[in-house]
């Protein structure tokens, strides 16, 4: 476990310091006469996001993982659908409660009170996990299933206040963090293999995707039924800490905070297992020892994370945002915005869960490179995208309109494993970091600019979990190139096929006599 460990470490060190390095030499140029509140605040920051990370990975395949396979395996052995239905109702909604992304995103709104909108998505993530372990029993091609779902969503943010669009996508996105991420990977993985059949490698994902259309539908029917209209304000200042002891303070004071917090958000997973444990489970004494102990390593890591993430990359982002837009050169927010895009997904957790279970369910035929770059690209457009929606005032609908359309038509001439890990991608890819710097360096260029803080910043997140659903697919239409225009002629078959459907003929007498008479000559008759 010690070289895993160290293994860890050297990764989370790869894909936390290029970030780290990028937004440090940017606060340098536009934070002049800052440098020792820069450095209090950044140093211990990237220091708490390495090890976090390492921790966090490792304690993951020891716990949540493990026991997501375990209770999925167990649901669909016993071939009961209302328990399986029922059991992934209540696991949604329990582990979506907790979920520490949630609770930063609550705490924006306030017109809604927090424990309304958190119950609200945590009961459509709830549902929506119901839909995704039906869609799994059945066999049903995800493909088939999100176009009518995201044409029935469509239809149904023609209703919402204009305020609460942003809020609707959004909250999709932000769910689906690092406490319910691996453990619905791994729900996936458990109730398919059980299932078995040819296609039980796309069916172990596509949990995600389903699940994260739950939050869209419940914030959507909340800005519905009167709750007015939405106010949002930012949560991260525009200014940096005032000293250096104010900058270990606030380290302190979050890293308390999130003691609390994550000690809550993994205690429904906890008791979970505990229950599938005694009645049903029955694990020997060793493997749930095991658990337990990768419980304390996650819940160990994911303090560190969340400390290093928000103690240090929110005020750092917010202030970087906002001194950037203030300048004469405010166009920079949209080539940083590429560059923060394309390094953040090198420092999200959940991402790296992500792209190892996509290479052990494929066997190695979808790599961990190719899937981290394609990410890579996806976030970083969408990042530079958001950016110039705080320059322009672009409203959000149309760009998801077309998005989400793209999308949907690409999973109709993908490989369907390529479909799956696409729209799971999507939610995966908009994580703490995400939530964290991103977030803030958005609402930090929006309100120096004057800008709509909440119709034009708010929506970053829902623009990162769309833009990997088009690339995966991308990815996945270039390495089965070959396979294309087989798979464009059997579907112009099947198309042909059901345009064309042999008709019955019938003859009359004098025309039976006169064919029979024209078959005789080749050995045939009517």
């Amino acid at each position: 476990m010690i070289k895993l460990l160290l293994k860890n470490f050297k990764d989370a060190a790869f894909s936390i310091l290029p970030i780290s390095a990028a937004v440090l030499l940017l606060c340098f140029v536009f934070l002049p006469g800052q440098i020792a509140v820069i450095l209090a605040t950044a140093l211990p920051g990237i220091v708490l996001l390495i090890a976090g990370t390492a921790f966090f990975t490792l304690g993951s395949d020891m716990a949540n993982m493990k026991i997501g396979e375990h209770i999925g395996s167990f649901l669909s052995s016993s071939k009961k659908t209302l328990l399986i239905l029922v059991s992934f109702f209540v696991i949604g909604t329990a582990i979506t409660i907790a979920e520490p992304d949630l609770s930063v995103l609550s705490a924006l709104v306030t017109t809604v009170s927090p424990i309304t909108l958190i119950l609200s998505i945590a009961v459509g993530v709830g549902v929506f996990l119901a839909v995704a372990a039906l869609r799994t029993l059945y066999g049903v091609s995800l493909a088939k299933l999100l176009l009518p779902l995201y044409a029935a969503l469509f239809i149904l943010m023609a209703f919402v206040p204009r305020e609460y669009l942003p809020l609707s996508f959004d909250s999709g996105g932000v769910t689906t963090g690092p406490v319910t991420v691996p453990f619905i990977l791994a729900l996936g993985v458990g109730i398919s293999r059980v299932r078995g059949g040819k296609s039980s490698a796309e069916d172990s994902f596509g949990f995600v995707s389903i699940a994260s259309i739950g939050p869209i539908v419940a914030v959507a029917l909340l800005g519905i039924f009167g709750h007015g209209s939405a106010d949002a304000t930012a949560s991260a200042s525009e200014e940096l800490y005032v000293s250096v002891g104010a900058a270990f303070a606030a380290f302190g004071e979050t890293a308390l905070h999130n003691l609390k917090n994550v000690a809550v958000a993994l205690s429904p997973v906890a008791a979970i297992f505990v229950v599938f444990q005694i009645f049903a489970l029955k694990l020997k004494p060793l493997r749930v020892i095991g658990i337990f102990a990768g419980f304390l390593i996650t819940y160990f890591g994911l303090v560190l994370f969340l400390t290093g993430a928000e103690g240090a990359f929110v005020p750092l982002g917010a202030s970087l945002g906002h001194n950037i837009a203030s300048s004469n050169a405010a166009f920079l927010i949209v080539p940083f915005g590429l560059l923060f895009g394309l390094l953040t997904v090198l420092s999200e957790p959940s991402i790296h869960v992500l792209i190892k279970e996509v290479e052990s369910v494929s066997n190695g035929r979808i790599t961990r490179k190719s899937v981290l770059m394609a990410l890579a690209l996806a976030v970083a457009f969408s990042v530079a995208l958001a950016q110039v929606r705080v320059l322009t005032g672009i409203p959000i609908l149309p760009i998801l309109l077309i998005g989400y359309g793209v999308a949907l038509l690409l999973s109709f001439f993908v490989n369907p494993i390529y479909t799956s890990i696409a729209f799971d991608s999507g939610g995966v890819a908009s994580g703490p970091m995400t939530s964290a710097f991103i977030l803030s360096f958005t609402l930090g260029s929006a309100s120096a600019l004057g800008s709509n803080v909440y119709t034009d910043a708010f929506g970053v997140v829902a623009l990162v979990a769309m833009t990997p659903l088009i690339t995966i697919q991308v990815l996945g239409l270039y390495s089965d190139r070959a396979e294309l225009p087989a798979r464009l002629r059997g579907m112009l078959v099947r198309a042909r096929g059901r345009v064309l459907k042999p008709q019955p003929v019938f003859l009359n007498q004098t025309e039976v006599i006169s064919l029979n008479w024209q078959l005789a000559f080749e050995g045939g008759g009517v």
